[in-house]
């Protein structure tokens, strides 16, 4: 949500150039000491637009955002560094890597397009969800600890184990007193995915992601973010979230997060 200021009511605050403090809204789901994914994975993104935006002025627009996450992160200061590894005209691809204490601990590789007029050929078959209005509020910390989890109003239709749609936007800034865009923030949002329709109790297995990868169609709009999620578990202690993204004009891109499955 735009419009907040001051670091008690953001995820991260800027301490420098390319460092921001983690607030305790961002403790996470699984270990309250260590970082919940979402909003890390949403500075990231902020991060490349900040630089695209000091690096030149033609407009180009996230199509899609790939993070590997390499280890947890503590709820503590973190330091953010951008590469552009294709420069381009209308195509680039940019690396962003977040660390603590130097050691890398989430990469990012975003690929940026020039955006062209498509209105006339415009469309989706992905079907739509219902909206916000229509789903009952639900309390993720019945199934969930930590801050970020906490922060967030969500609305949702569970319709079987790992199966379900459901609405959720944030109680915080991004980071304090600085203007986040929409995209930035549905990313500090899309890792929230996997913990909304869980197939299994999560006390008696574990199911964290080692990755996630969006894709984008369109750009988002409005404050609520719609999730139409599948959970699946393989045999072989691999798992797979998706997703297809909605806003209230309809889907505008999809989710994927890989699974490492380890039941108690």
């Amino acid at each position: 949500m735009t419009g907040r200021t001051g670091a008690a009511m953001a995820y991260f605050e800027r301490t420098g150039e390319r460092t921001f403090r983690a607030s305790p809204h961002v403790g996470g789901a699984w270990d309250q000491a260590t970082q919940h994914i979402a909003p890390a994975l949403g500075l990231l993104a902020h991060v490349v637009e900040t630089d695209r935006d000091a690096r030149r002025r033609d407009g180009l627009v996230i199509g899609r955002l790939s993070y590997d996450i390499l280890g947890t992160l503590p709820v503590e200061e973190v330091e953010v560094t951008v590469t552009v590894l294709r420069p381009g005209r209308t195509i680039e691809l940019v690396q962003a890597t977040m660390a603590h204490a130097g050691r890398d601990a989430v990469i990012l590789r975003a690929w940026l397009m020039e955006p062209r007029d498509t209105g006339t050929i415009a469309g989706t078959a992905y079907a739509p969800i219902a909206p916000p209005e229509d789903m009952k509020p639900w309390d993720p910390t019945t199934v969930w600890q930590g801050g970020f989890i906490a922060s967030a109003e969500v609305r949702r239709d569970a319709q079987a184990p790992g199966r379900g749609s459901f609405w959720v936007r944030p109680g915080h800034d991004l980071v304090a007193d600085e203007e986040a865009s929409r995209l930035a923030r549905v990313a500090g949002l899309v890792d929230i995915a996997n913990g909304m329709v869980v197939r299994e109790d999560p006390t008696a297995v574990a199911f964290p992601n080692i990755d996630l990868t969006a894709h984008f169609f369109r750009l988002p709009r409005g404050e609520w973010t719609g999730f139409d999620t599948t959970v699946s578990f393989g045999a072989d202690g691999l798992g797979l979230t998706s997703s297809v993204l909605h806003d209230v004009d309809g889907p505008f891109g999809t989710v994927g997060q890989m699974l490492t499955v380890r039941p108690s």
